[in-house]
């Protein structure tokens, strides 16, 4: 059976794929971008944080410069040689000499004292995280913002190198965001220090993003601020191409669905769907007293008939439901509708053997009995009716737990018979374990019988082993009358086959 998939259904299957996937390619674009741009931004902080950390690597080094030559003092001469020094280092624009607590005894540039707006204290000078005795501090002028560094020299005093910042060192954004963003660079204790001259200062207020990174070193941090509407528009180039392969590989994986789907069901699925739909019924072929010509019983045979009338024979959908595991359901089905058609024949004659084909695997399975039995309580069927074949043509895994079976159906009253006898995996140590009570000879010796003395020989000791073991003999495909008489005259008193009846 093929499912047709019109065109148009195929297409919208496509499309409606492609959809999909590019809704997840969105939201994957989206959480890659922003990824990437947290990334981004945190690369930048520490790009920032590394500058001013850097300018304040040159003041400490230059103040050990001076520590270094051991006496520091205010004389002219001492001032001079500073100077000269600061001249040599155009971001150092001053170093001046302190008391311990940190107010300024003299200056390499006395005049330039008359810029300072304020001085800070010591105890307003952050100290520095790797090196106790170096500390930063806010310095502010008329002219602007200057960053001081002090280092102490001994007991009674210290150095301090007045760092000239220039704003424009600060300016590391992209250009996309530059002129919607702001990079402040200020003590951990608030005070500004430089501010990225370019940027527009970020309204708080309105909203945006923001990231801090921090110095492990000293006492400084570096802000980033860009507004909300020029960061989600930043770096957004991988975004379209996301898109567009995954609209692609929706579509590809859209075409393969419709395909998919255009295939046939496997033989699993159609199986099931004929459960369902209780196509599976009955046929049965009577069994009948050689001699009289007497109907004694019927085989239950299954066919699958399908809603367009096809009957399909056992031969192609029995194996495949042992595969599948859909044997089990199927025989259940199977014998409760022959059951319930045979009620009449059944009430009417109280010997009447109704036969059904159960496969080892089912038979072994542990609740196999007991809903054989419930199913012949819900139908009200004497279990005396009923014949349970099982076949030699697969081999019975566990012979001690069949046989265990065997008896407890022939103590409920159900006969068991052996199948396929002859062909099959059995020895006569086989037949004798398991306790059936009926033995069906196979067609194939039923087929030679008339013209093969061996097959004549065969089945006239399976009568004679039955005998011995109280069992009853059926013979199966019975096509012929010389057949009939051959089996006759072998001690086979009943049979089935197309010279009797054929499955109906």
């Amino acid at each position: 059976m093929r499912i047709q998939v019109p065109l148009f259904k195929s297409a919208m299957i496509a499309i409606g794929a492609a959809l999909t996937f590019c809704v997840a390619g969105h939201f994957a674009a989206e959480m890659l971008i922003d990824k990437q741009r947290s990334r981004q931004m945190v690369d930048i902080g520490e790009v920032a944080l590394r500058r001013l950390e850097t300018a304040i690597d040159y003041g400490a080094l230059t103040l050990d410069e001076f520590a270094g030559r051991g006496r520091v003092s205010c004389e002219p001469s001492e001032m001079q040689s500073v100077r000269l020094h600061v001249y040599q280092r155009g971001s150092v624009k001053d170093i001046r000499l302190l008391t311990r607590d940190g107010m300024v005894r003299c200056s390499a540039y006395e005049e330039t004292l008359e810029f300072d707006k304020g001085w800070a204290s010591r105890d307003e000078m952050l100290p520095a995280r790797t090196d106790q005795a170096l500390r930063v501090f806010r310095v502010e002028q008329f002219s602007g913002v200057a960053l001081g560094v002090l280092k102490d020299v001994d007991e009674e005093k210290s150095l301090a190198a007045i760092i000239g910042i220039n704003s424009s060192l600060f300016d590391v954004m992209p250009g996309d965001l530059r002129d919607d963003s702001e990079v402040i660079m200020e003590l951990t204790d608030g005070h500004a220090i430089a501010r990225s001259s370019a940027a527009a200062q970020i309204d708080e207020s309105a909203g945006g993003v923001m990231l801090r990174a921090e110095s492990e070193r000293y006492p400084i941090r570096a802000t980033i601020r860009v507004s909300q509407k020029a960061f989600s528009q930043w770096d957004r180039e991988p975004y379209y191409p996301i898109v567009s392969l995954a609209g692609f590989f929706g579509l590809l994986f859209g075409a393969v669905l419709a395909k998919l789907i255009a295939r046939p069901p496997g033989p699993a699925v159609e199986i099931d769907r004929a459960l369902e739909a209780s196509e599976f019924v009955p046929y049965l072929q009577p069994i009948c007293n050689l001699g009289s010509g007497a109907i004694v019983g019927c085989e239950v045979l299954a066919r699958w008939v399908k809603a367009d009338g096809t009957i399909v024979p056992p031969s192609r959908f029995i194996q495949l439901a042992e595969e599948h595991g859909r044997i089990a359901p199927l025989t259940w089905q199977i014998l409760g509708k022959a059951l319930t058609d045979l009620r009449p024949a059944m009430k009417a004659d109280r010997n009447f053997k109704v036969s059904v084909n159960i496969s080892p695997r089912h038979f072994a399975e542990p609740d196999f009995v007991d809903k054989l039995r419930g199913a012949l309580a819900t139908l009200r069927v004497s279990p005396r009716h009923v014949v349970v074949e099982l076949t030699e043509r697969e081999q019975i895994e566990d012979l001690a737990a069949c046989a265990e079976r065997v008896a407890q159906l022939n103590e409920y009253g159900i006969r068991v018979a052996l199948d396929d006898v002859g062909i099959g995996h059995s020895g006569l140590s086989y037949i004798q374990t398991l306790g059936a009570r009926i033995m069906k000879i196979d067609k194939f010796f039923v087929d030679t019988i008339c013209r093969d003395a061996s097959a004549i020989a065969v089945i006239g000791m399976l009568v004679r082993l039955s005998r011995e073991l109280r069992m009853s003999v059926v013979a199966e495909g019975i096509e012929t009358p010389d057949q009939r008489s051959a089996l006759l005259r072998c001690g086979v008193s009943e049979g089935q086959g197309y010279l009797m009846s054929p499955p109906v």
